[in-house]
């Protein structure tokens, strides 16, 4: 992090040397008068003392020290901050290390079944004590109804959070966030939107002991096609309890609404009842596994079918394994 300034610094003591030379030259004549004149070398002796210039050693050290106080940082981060878990469907506003795998089986309202793999997720890190990079893998579907079909789904790829405020549990038990996700329309033709996908969401949360709420909202805005896919507003809450150190129960709403395309005007609710495990100590701690589940089921609207399928289904079970490091 630190090589564009110590480049930055070659670059003005670069620029610098020329004037530094040209000083030089001029003392040397200075001296040279001082010797023929005693009231030249007093006034020389009364002259400020030149300041001192920094100087900035190039080389690979900042990077490796960057790398060495990897896991200083991260802890850092994670220690002005809550502890809380973060939930099945929810994305949590707290900033994670982890390497994250999400199964699902969803069951449609037309008697279909979609099992999909992996869900979006994969490493996550913190490169700041303010930052989060999520690096997402494409989700693989496989979808048996009238239409069967099995491939991959268009790819979340990349998403970056910004903390904005935090506080941990002995100093107010707080967090807001800022999130802005990509997807890209790598899918197969069956399930692809055809068009870049951009979710900017902010994200907060407030603890009270050991009762907690995670909350999102975000928007998500095609590049193109919005004429079938449609602007949507993404709302989703986590209400979650802790208790023996790892039971983390939780019941979560997750909203949707379309604001235009084929979906125009309709809102769609999930609820879903879930708990988490965790975190469970590994490799003398320097790793703790998580693993979690929960059911998820739709409350409105009323099932239908025309001009496309919405609910995008009826009723799913979700599973969530995580590697936090």
């Amino acid at each position: 992090m630190n090589m564009p300034l110590r480049t930055g610094a070659m670059l003005v003591t670069l620029v610098l040397l020329p004037s530094l030379g040209s000083r030089a030259v001029r003392a040397a004549d200075t001296v040279s008068t001082a010797e023929a004149s005693p009231q030249v070398t007093a006034q020389a002796d009364q002259a400020p003392a030149p300041v001192p210039q920094p100087v900035y050693q190039v080389g690979p050290s900042g990077v490796g020290e960057y790398f060495a106080n990897w896991f200083n940082r991260v802890h850092a981060a994670q220690e002005s901050q809550p502890h809380w878990m973060t939930p099945v469907v929810t994305v949590t506003p707290r900033l994670e290390e982890e390497i994250r795998y999400d199964q699902s089986w969803q069951h449609q309202g037309t008697g279909g079944n979609i099992n999909v793999f992996d869900s979006g997720k994969g490493l996550e890190l913190i490169p700041t004590e303010t930052n989060e990079l999520l690096f997402n893998l494409p989700p693989y579907q496989e979808r048996t109804s009238k239409k069967s079909a099995t491939g991959w789904n268009d790819w979340p790829f990349f998403t970056i959070k910004q903390r904005l405020l935090s506080a941990n549990e002995q100093s107010g038990n707080y967090i807001v966030t800022a999130f802005l996700g990509f997807q890209a329309p790598t899918g197969i033709k069956a399930f692809t939107n055809d068009a870049w996908v951009i979710t900017p969401t902010i994200a907060g949360g407030k603890g009270w002991g050991d009762f907690d709420i995670q909350m999102t909202l975000g928007f998500g805005i095609p590049t193109d096609h919005q004429s079938t896919i449609g602007t949507t507003m993404l709302w989703n809450t986590a209400f979650q309890y802790h208790f023996n150190q790892i039971f983390w129960p939780e019941f979560e709403v997750n909203y949707t609404h379309w604001f235009n395309g084929l979906r125009g005007g309709k809102t769609q609710v999930f609820l879903t009842p879930g708990i988490i495990f965790g975190r469970f100590p590994l490799f003398n701690n320097t790793m703790r596994a998580i693993i979690g589940g929960g059911y998820q089921f739709a409350v409105t609207p009323k099932l239908t079918t025309t001009p496309v399928l919405t609910p995008v289904y009826n009723h799913a079970w979700i599973v969530t394994a995580r590697i936090a490091f």
